[in-house]
């Protein structure tokens, strides 16, 4: 349509440009998706430089993909080329964040989690015109391992050294035997960090998606903490009561159905002393304050998953960029007499939640 407004041909010079940056970004996802899936990035780090024939010999895929592969990592700066050589390197610090599973920077979960919901454009716009939803478990694979090994290298590197001391007297009950509940656990990588952290304390997992059920389970067999750690098909408002000493939300409140319910049910399954531990994303205390690239893709993902989840159990959610006053009023309506913020990263915030 027509516009009848005079316009700067250098801001929108400038606007097309940003878009191309974008339109870049995006494919560069996808390549990484690639470079993830594939195992170029791990090749590339272990066996070192290399050629397009090379690294598709390593790979076991075709070089003719293979070399326009490498162009776009290189122009995206996720590998260098030495023109003489003709060969690709990936960097030490690339290498961190592309093939340590380990590290807290690592980063080839969130590829998955973002491309997680491609198969169902379709239905999520349909969604957003008609106000329907889509549950969890209606997404594809790749969004449950995604998530696991997009959050996992957080909780690995924060839960046990950060977020549990930063709460008044959690840590000393843990290391004498506590009893947690990890109420929408997922796969169950947070539930794991603490069990290998606090073996005195005995934890159970909550999650209403039973394929992540049985994938906690394995995977605390296989972290050899079954002896303490156990997984249980339950909904967020409906989990057993049992005094707990500490009950965690681990970025999963904001798209639930009806947080307030599950908070509820949080007063009354914890001890009289015990405590919530939250973990959200990090969103601005007002809406301005989330202009920003990671308010960009919090709030994204709430249209894309978070949201979705939520209007499909019946409910609207907090969506990924809740406030921390919108948080607060969740807890204090469930009854709790104490909120606060207890630390945070440049990607969560930690709250704390008191009878």
């Amino acid at each position: 349509m027509a516009t009848t407004q005079t316009i700067d041909e250098a801001k929108l010079n400038q606007f097309l440009g940003q878009v191309v940056g974008d339109l870049a970004g995006y494919s560069g996802i996808v390549m990484a998706y690639f470079g993830d899936r594939l195992g170029l990035y791990r090749a590339l780090a272990e066996g070192g430089p290399a050629t397009s024939d090379e690294l598709a010999d390593r790979t076991g895929t075709h070089e003719r993909y293979i070399r326009e592969w490498l162009v776009s990592q290189a122009a995206g700066g996720y590998v260098e080329y030495d023109g003489a050589t003709e060969r690709y390197t990936l960097p030490a610090e690339q290498a961190v964040a592309l093939t340590d599973e380990d590290s807290p920077a690592f980063v080839g979960g969130a590829f998955q989690v973002l491309l997680s919901s491609a198969p169902s454009l379709p239905r999520l716009l349909d969604n957003v015109r008609t106000g329907k939803g889509m549950g969890w478990g209606e997404h594809a694979p790749d969004l449950f391992e995604g998530t696991e090994r997009f959050f996992k290298p957080g909780y690995v590197g924060n839960l046990v050294q950060a977020w549990i001391p930063a709460l008044d007297g959690v840590q000393v009950k843990l290391e004498a035997g506590a009893s947690v509940a990890d109420v929408g656990c997922g796969h169950g990588a947070s539930t794991i960090v603490m069990a290998k952290a606090f073996p005195s304390s005995r934890f159970v997992g909550y999650d209403v998606h039973e394929p992540s059920i049985e994938r906690a389970r394995e995977a605390a067999a296989e972290a050899g903490v079954s002896d303490r750690t156990t997984f249980e098909v339950a909904d967020s408002a409906s989990f057993p009561k049992g005094d707990f000493d500490l009950i965690a939300f681990f970025d999963c409140l904001h798209d639930m159905a009806d947080p307030e319910r599950a908070a509820s049910r949080a007063f009354d399954a914890l001890a009289a002393d015990g405590t919530v531990l939250m973990v959200e994303p990090m969103a601005g205390r007002t809406v301005e304050e989330n202009f920003n690239p990671v308010g960009r893709l919090y709030s994204s993902a709430s249209v894309l998953i978070c949201t979705q989840n939520a209007i499909a159990g019946g409910g609207t959610g907090l969506g990924t960029i809740a406030s921390d006053a919108a948080l607060a009023t969740v807890f204090e309506r469930a009854g709790f007499t104490r909120f606060r913020r207890a630390t945070e990263t440049p990607f969560n915030r930690i709250f704390e939640a008191r009878k």
